[in-house]
Parts: structure tokens; C-alpha cells; sequence
């Protein structure tokens, strides 16, 4: 697969290029970055020293298979009104320009455990966020039975959510040892999770209560999220169990699981309680991996005809 990839120079840039230096039917034809051409990949992503010497331009062509976008949101519309012969090849774009359905919109949402079937046709992908897609894999099975109702969910991420660029809540010496609320209620990936659930149960109209956290760690995502049912647990359980059984990184575990079992690697795990009438769903993505660059490459597997693990079987750190 010849791979063009633009805006490589941020933290999904750096994840892709992490993930895909070592995957087998990779050939990556370019790197784009106004802001450091020149200069070599890992002088700016310095864990790839020793793994590639692919140096970043300010030089575009078309001669490539598919192009990912690791661009801000925003961003990615604008780099393809300005250059619409991209178009003409396979896209993944990582920002949200296009993952809600609008007139005019040909990209497929890209979550594989959603839209599998349409990802592998798809010339066009939008890329899921990685609230969206953490806080969403604790849903589907559910919305497919028809069995949601208001659902209440509490997220934390990790600091490399917020971009490479730092801010005033991104910088160390304000987010270490520190947690606070932003986006209460109204966060922006609340419609396409939204949009996913009534794809799958279409006369879902409850309330998802949404309360974001800024987490003190660096990277992950750990969603709770409770609703009533009259579900039991060996039945709630079944049905997650059942719906990702074709799905290979989406795993239903029995223990109540740590952040550190997915950081660094593209699982998603899927922890099911029961209290009275309640179903707790604890779930946890690594934001960069599952919730970005590694779903790109499960996207770029999935519309190339790889098996789609390809590349993909990253391990995570025991300590």
C-alpha cells in the first residue's frame, strides 16, 4: 500500500508512524509537514529513532494508494478544498470534519465494530473520536438488542488527547496531580455516538449524560457508563460476548480491568457489573491507538482486503 500522510509532525501523526514502520504491506511515499520539512522523522518523534530515516516534506503528490489526514479539526476540509485531487485516492481523515452524515458527505464512519462491511468498501473514511469510540464499544451490543435507555456516562482521558501543542490544561505542572471537568453534557463527540446508537436502535431519543474528565496521566481512556435494564448479567453478557465475537480487538473480560492493559495497544475491554436494575459498563481504549491512529490502520487493513489485524498485535507495557 503506497501511503501518503499529511499533518505527520503531532502526537497521531507520530502514532501512525509508529504503528505503520513496522507493518509488513506498508510503504509510506511521504510525510507532509509545512512546519518541519526537512528534517528527519525522528528528530521531531524521537521514539523512532533507529526504525525509519523517512525525513518530513513540504512536497504533495498523488501517486500514492491512500492518503491519512492527521490534520486539526477543521483542517482536513480545508487541505481538500485546496487540493481536490486527493479525492481521486482512498482517504482516512483523523479529525471530525467528516464523521457526522450531512448532504454532500461520502465518508463512511470508521468504526469497524459498527460499519465493518461498508469500511472495506469505502473510498472515503472518517476516523471515530476517542471518546466516541471508547464510550461506544460499551454500547453497541446493547442499542443492536434494542435495549438502551438513558444512559450516564463519566470519561477521563489522558493529557495527549488535548494535541501536541501544549495549553493551559495540557502543560505538566497544571495537569499533574490534577483532574478537572470540561465540555459537561455538550462535548462535541456526543452526536456521532449519537448517530452510531440510533443506526443500531433507531427510536433511541433518551438523554446520554456525558461529564468529561482531564486525567493526570498521559494517555487512555476509561468510560463508565450505568443505564436501568431488566437485562441480567449472564444475559447482558451473552449479548456483548456474541456481538463481538467477529471482532478482534474488542474484548469482554471477567475481571474488573486496569488502563494499563490497553495503553500502547489497540484493544478495547468491555467489563460488565449488575447493581438492582442497573448495568455498569466500564470500558477503556488507548486514545492514540484504538481511539485514532491504530483505528486507522484497522481502517487501512479493512479497505486494502488485509486481514485486520495486520501490523496491529502492539503489546502493552507491564509497568
Amino acid at each position: 500500500m503506497k501511503i501518503g500522510i499529511i499533518g505527520g509532525a503531532g502526537y497521531t501523526g507520530g502514532e501512525l508512524l509508529r504503528i505503520l514502520v513496522g507493518h509488513p504491506e506498508a510503504d509510506i511515499q511521504f510525510v507532509h509537514s509545512n512546519s518541519n520539512a526537512g528534517n528527519p522523522i525522528h528528530a521531531v518523534h524521537k521514539d523512532l529513532i533507529g526504525y525509519t530515516d523517512l525525513v518530513f516534506t513540504g512536497e504533495l503528490n498523488t501517486n500514492i494508494d491512500v492518503l491519512i489526514m492527521c490534520l486539526g479539526h477543521g483542517d482536513a476540509t480545508k487541505f481538500l478544498d485546496k487540493n481536490p485531487e486527493f479525492l481521486s485516492v482512498k482517504v482516512i481523515d483523523l479529525s471530525t470534519d467528516y464523521r457526522h452524515k450531512r448532504a454532500g458527505n461520502n465518508f463512511v464512519y470508521g468504526l469497524p465494530e459498527l460499519n465493518k462491511s461498508d469500511i472495506k468498501k469505502a473510498q472515503h473514511i472518517a476516523n471515530p473520536g476517542c471518546f466516541a469510540t471508547c464510550i461506544q464499544i460499551g454500547l453497541l451490543p446493547l442499542a443492536k438488542a434494542n435495549k438502551l435507555s438513558e444512559l450516564h456516562v463519566t470519561a477521563i482521558t489522558g493529557s495527549t488527547g488535548a494535541g501536541q501543542k501544549p495549553t493551559n490544561t495540557s502543560h505538566f505542572s497544571w495537569r499533574n496531580g490534577n483532574m478537572s471537568i470540561y465540555k459537561a453534557f455538550e462535548h462535541q463527540h456526543l452526536e456521532e455516538i449519537t448517530q452510531s446508537v440510533k443506526q443500531l436502535q433507531s427510536n433511541f431519543n433518551q438523554e446520554i449524560n456525558f461529564v468529561p474528565f482531564r486525567g493526570d496521566f498521559t494517555r487512555g481512556i476509561i468510560a463508565s457508563t450505568y443505564l436501568q435494564t431488566e437485562l441480567s448479567l449472564t444475559k447482558a453478557t451473552e449479548l456483548y460476548k456474541a456481538y463481538y465475537a467477529g471482532h478482534p480487538f474488542v474484548h469482554v473480560v471477567d475481571e474488573n480491568p486496569s488502563l494499563k492493559q490497553v495503553v500502547n495497544t489497540n484493544n478495547g475491554l468491555v467489563y460488565l457489573q449488575k447493581f438492582g436494575n442497573k448495568l455498569h459498563v466500564i470500558t477503556m481504549i488507548d486514545n492514540l491507538v484504538k481511539g485514532a491512529s491504530g483505528q486507522a490502520v484497522q481502517n487501512l487493513n479493512l479497505i486494502f482486503g488485509l486481514a485486520e489485524d495486520t501490523g496491529l498485535r502492539l503489546k502493552p507495557s507491564a509497568f
